[in-house]
Protein backbone atom coordinates (compact mmCIF):
# COMPACT_ATOMS: atom_id res chain seq x y z
CA UNK A 1 0.00 0.00 0.00
CA UNK A 2 1.61 3.13 -0.91
CA UNK A 3 0.46 6.40 1.09
CA UNK A 4 0.83 9.97 -0.81
CA UNK A 5 1.88 12.99 1.44
CA UNK A 6 1.33 16.22 0.20
CA UNK A 7 4.27 18.71 -0.67
CA UNK A 8 4.09 20.82 2.70
CA UNK A 9 3.99 18.15 5.04
CA UNK A 10 7.02 16.30 3.02
CA UNK A 11 9.22 19.91 3.17
CA UNK A 12 8.07 19.74 6.96
CA UNK A 13 9.27 16.31 7.39
CA UNK A 14 12.43 17.07 5.47
CA UNK A 15 13.11 20.38 7.84
CA UNK A 16 12.71 18.35 10.78
CA UNK A 17 15.04 15.84 9.71
CA UNK A 18 18.01 18.62 8.76
CA UNK A 19 17.57 20.51 12.02
CA UNK A 20 17.63 17.43 14.01
CA UNK A 21 21.06 15.91 11.71
CA UNK A 22 23.06 19.05 12.57
CA UNK A 23 22.61 18.68 16.44
CA UNK A 24 25.68 16.76 18.16
CA UNK A 25 25.22 13.74 18.75
CA UNK A 26 25.87 12.97 22.29
CA UNK A 27 22.05 14.94 21.99
CA UNK A 28 20.47 13.02 19.36
CA UNK A 29 21.24 10.35 21.60
CA UNK A 30 19.86 12.08 24.84
CA UNK A 31 16.44 12.55 23.32
CA UNK A 32 16.58 9.09 20.96
CA UNK A 33 15.46 7.39 23.63
CA UNK A 34 11.77 7.31 25.76
CA UNK A 35 11.75 5.78 29.24
CA UNK A 36 8.70 4.02 29.39
CA UNK A 37 7.61 2.58 32.89
CA UNK A 38 7.44 -0.92 32.74
CA UNK A 39 4.65 -1.87 35.76
CA UNK A 40 6.86 -4.54 37.53
CA UNK A 41 9.97 -5.16 35.76
CA UNK A 42 11.22 -1.35 37.12
CA UNK A 43 9.61 -1.85 40.53
CA UNK A 44 12.62 -3.40 41.81
CA UNK A 45 16.37 -3.44 41.30
CA UNK A 46 17.17 -6.50 40.00
CA UNK A 47 15.90 -9.82 40.25
CA UNK A 48 17.92 -13.30 40.04
CA UNK A 49 16.33 -16.53 39.50
CA UNK A 50 17.98 -20.18 39.22
CA UNK A 51 17.07 -21.78 36.28
CA UNK A 52 15.07 -20.06 33.00
CA UNK A 53 12.01 -22.00 33.63
CA UNK A 54 11.54 -20.23 37.24
CA UNK A 55 12.16 -16.82 35.00
CA UNK A 56 9.23 -17.69 32.66
CA UNK A 57 7.07 -18.84 34.76
CA UNK A 58 7.46 -15.47 36.91
CA UNK A 59 7.01 -13.55 34.02
CA UNK A 60 3.84 -14.76 32.72
CA UNK A 61 2.50 -14.83 36.57
CA UNK A 62 3.61 -11.18 36.86
CA UNK A 63 4.08 -9.20 33.44
CA UNK A 64 1.48 -7.68 31.93
CA UNK A 65 0.57 -9.35 28.47
CA UNK A 66 1.51 -5.86 26.17
CA UNK A 67 5.15 -6.13 27.63
CA UNK A 68 5.51 -9.32 25.76
CA UNK A 69 7.12 -11.56 28.16
CA UNK A 70 5.17 -14.29 27.94
CA UNK A 71 6.12 -17.41 25.62
CA UNK A 72 4.68 -18.12 22.16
Amino acid sequence: MESEVDAQTEAQWVAEFEAAARRPLDQRIKYAFIHTYKPVLDDAPFRSFDTMEEYRRWCEENLPDWLGYGRV
